[in-house]
């Protein structure tokens, strides 16, 4: 064992004897109090800046627009050891707004998909509680453990919080305010690399308590269904051919095959599904014609270094051998988003320290989980060029059931929030104490 060894061991009891539960469910509590749907981050942002500035940190706001910023912050250190980048996003899936999200996430807002936090002994609940803003939380708070225990690093700590970060193109206009075209899809994290917030490697705070490597990307590609614009009184007299009809045809074939594009692309870590996101065709208010065209949206998620023309190219073939055996049907596809898969390679330095910490933390041996399809703001960062794992905290369970897809997005366990927490602080203190010649 080097001399410099123990040391670091007293850095890293010295900064994790720093975290208070309590402080934590502050933070939590402030953020999910706080609505940050995306592209209306920046009042979030602005306090997650004057909590850093508030802790000796090296504080920015960075605004994007007038509605949307990130905020980042610095912890210094003396310029000889690696920088790494505490990362999280800080948007929220939906908005807390039942003008945009009814009916689509059902007939009413459950109280835990509205912005107000609420707890109950050692779970708190409320929009994005727990993805993506108790893992914000947790990356502020470990951030202000490091700098109140006076540790002197080597290598700079950032600490980021991202706008942008959900898988969303434009929001509906909303209060007057004119629709925008570019809040989504890593724009707050492409934004903020832009701009020189640049590190050697990067820990992204994302659902799931493992050390992840490597995640799908997605292609959001169009389908759109010909068909004949004509009269319901002369449906019998002339041409007819239903679009819409043919678009349930379509759905219903793609969601049969969504299963075996999954099997021919899954690797590694990844198992990339696809699913039908949306329909759209013809007029409520005009129930006596049909369209001459349904749109369809799907979401395929593609596999490391699989480009999302391909795997939309490969949309296309499906639905060009399933056009031949239904007779006059008319289908095109065009990709509408893309963002290509990443990898680090696992035996890159920062993998190997994040498992370390992980099974130092965990008291048990690292199993990767596998058969992942969820994308974040980590392929923005490898696309880049910055080596980054994922980690972050394990869904709430009650009873020994887990939570549904929207209670488990939106509540949070504290005992889980100081478990990373104090991950990330351990993590974070020993790359930042090593040499940047071999972190």
């Amino acid at each position: 064992m080097s001399a410099a060894q123990p040391d670091v061991a007293e850095l890293v009891h010295d900064a994790t004897a720093r975290i208070d539960r309590e402080r934590l469910a502050h933070i939590c509590a402030a953020v999910v109090d706080l609505p940050s749907p995306t592209g209306d981050e920046a009042p979030l942002a602005r306090w997650l800046a004057d909590e850093m500035a508030s802790h000796d940190i090296d504080a920015h706001l960075q605004p994007l627009d007038d509605r949307q910023a990130n905020a980042w912050g610095r912890v210094a250190g003396s310029g000889d050891g690696p920088t790494l980048l505490l990362y999280s996003p800080i948007d929220t899936l939906t908005t807390g707004d039942p003008t945009e999200d009814l009916p689509w996430v059902g007939d009413e807002l459950a109280p835990h998909m509205t912005p107000g936090a609420q707890r109950s002994g050692d779970l708190i609940s409320g929009l994005g509680a727990m993805n993506p803003k108790g893992h914000a939380a947790c990356v502020l708070a470990a951030t202000e453990a490091i700098t109140m225990s006076g540790v002197s690093l080597r290598g700079d700590l950032l600490a980021a919080f991202g706008a942008g970060g959900m898988p969303t193109n434009s929001r509906a206009e909303q209060d007057g305010r004119p629709e925008r075209h570019h809040p989504g899809q890593g724009a707050g994290c492409s934004f903020l690399l832009e701009q020189g917030v640049w590190a050697d490697a990067a820990v992204i705070a994302k659902p799931g308590w493992s050390v992840a490597w490597e995640e799908v990307g997605l292609a959001w590609c169009d389908i759109t269904v010909r068909g004949t614009h004509t009269y319901v009184g002369a449906r019998h007299r002339l041409p007819y051919r239903n679009a819409i009809a043919d678009a349930a045809r379509v759905v219903t074939h793609l969601e049969s095959w969504f299963p075996t594009y999954t099997e021919r692309h899954t690797t590694g870590l990844v198992a990339p599904q696809g699913i039908v996101a949306a329909v759209e065709a013809g007029w409520f208010h005009m129930a006596a014609v049909t369209p001459a065209q349904a749109r369809i949206r799907v979401d395929l998620r593609t596999e490391p270094g699989q480009s999302p023309l391909d795997a939309c190219r490969e949309l296309r073939a499906e639905l060009d051998r399933f056009a031949e055996s239904e007779p006059g049907l008319e289908v095109e596809v065009a990709l509408a988003v893309g963002v290509p898969g990443s990898r680090t390679d696992p035996d890159h330095w920062i993998v190997r320290r994040a498992i370390d910490a992980w099974e130092t933390e965990s008291g048990s041996t690292h199993e990767p989980v596998t058969l992942t399809s969820g994308a974040t703001d980590a392929n923005i960062l490898r696309n880049r060029g910055i080596p980054t794992v994922r980690v972050g905290l394990a869904k709430v369970h009650l009873d020994g059931t887990e939570l549904d897809f929207a209670a488990g997005m939106n509540t949070v366990s504290l005992a889980g929030m100081e478990q990373l927490t104090r991950y990330l602080v351990r993590l974070a203190v020993e790359v930042c104490s090593s040499d940047r010649s071999e972190p």
